[in-house]
């Protein structure tokens, strides 16, 4: 009878610890929830920055116009320049003193910046290639200097370049009061600064060539005007090939 009121005991001690151990487990966590993500944050209002190189030129030379922008989608340029990228540069030749005036528009507002040209009014225009302004410049010159043309995307001289430039020579040292400023020129394909290299690298080998044939480089300057004095407008080859050369601009050597 002892052993069986033991057993017993022993029973209800372990049903009673089980069920105690039943009730105290601790609850599950829950499972981690993934976050939201986040909305991107609004551009901020656009900035520009113009600038202009040289700020003061004389009558008949060309600026550049060089820009940047943040946060802007479209870009104007006033006067006269319109719709540009959001980066870049471009040249332009007032008349006047000019100050352009660059808008920024985005998605948060618009911003202005803007830039000055100073022209300075009076300058005498560069002289053309003309029976008159060599005999004003010379004296008593009797013929004129001739442009000469370059293959598309070229800055070498092709053999009619050379034999121009042979007599171009002749004529300037027959006249050593004489300058001559070379001014490089494209064609209206490409980009405003890749023309205005391209058309640098033609008048410095026009300028070298020159050189070669004795003609001091204290009387020869050169200027890339790229495609922006085009003598042609159309887009055509034969018109294309007019644009694709060397122009001989004399003054009074100093």
């Amino acid at each position: 009878m002892r052993r069986l009121f033991t057993l017993l005991a022993a029973i209800a001690a372990s049903a009673f610890m089980f069920t105690a151990c039943h009730k105290n487990r601790a609850p599950m966590p829950p499972l981690p929830q993934a976050p939201e993500a986040a909305a991107p944050a609004p551009p901020g209002p656009p900035v520009c920055k113009l600038t202009a190189e040289p700020a003061a030129i004389d009558q008949g030379s060309s600026v550049t116009l060089s820009w940047t922008s943040e946060n802007a989608t479209d870009v104007n340029i006033d006067p006269a320049l319109g719709k540009q990228l959001t980066e870049g540069s471009t040249t332009a030749s007032p008349s006047e003193s000019t100050t352009y005036v660059l808008t920024a528009t985005g998605a948060s507002g618009s911003a202005t910046c803007t830039a000055r040209v100073t022209v300075n009014a009076g300058a005498p225009p560069t002289p053309s290639v003309s029976e008159e302004n060599i005999q004003g410049a010379a004296g008593t010159a009797t013929s004129v200097l001739q442009d000469i043309f370059f293959d598309y995307d070229s800055a070498d001289l092709r053999p009619d370049a050379e034999q121009t430039l042979r007599a171009d020579a002749s004529m300037l040292k027959a006249h050593p009061n004489v300058a001559v400023s070379i001014e490089g020129n494209c064609d209206q394909r490409g980009s405003e600064e890749y023309n205005l290299g391209l058309g640098q690298r033609r008048a410095n080998g026009a300028r070298d060539y020159l050189a070669n044939l004795g003609i001091p480089a204290s009387e020869m300057a050169t200027i890339s005007y790229g495609k922006d004095k085009p003598l042609c407008t159309e887009n055509t080859e034969d018109c294309w090939k007019q644009n694709r050369r060397d122009h001989f601009a004399l003054k009074p050597a100093q």
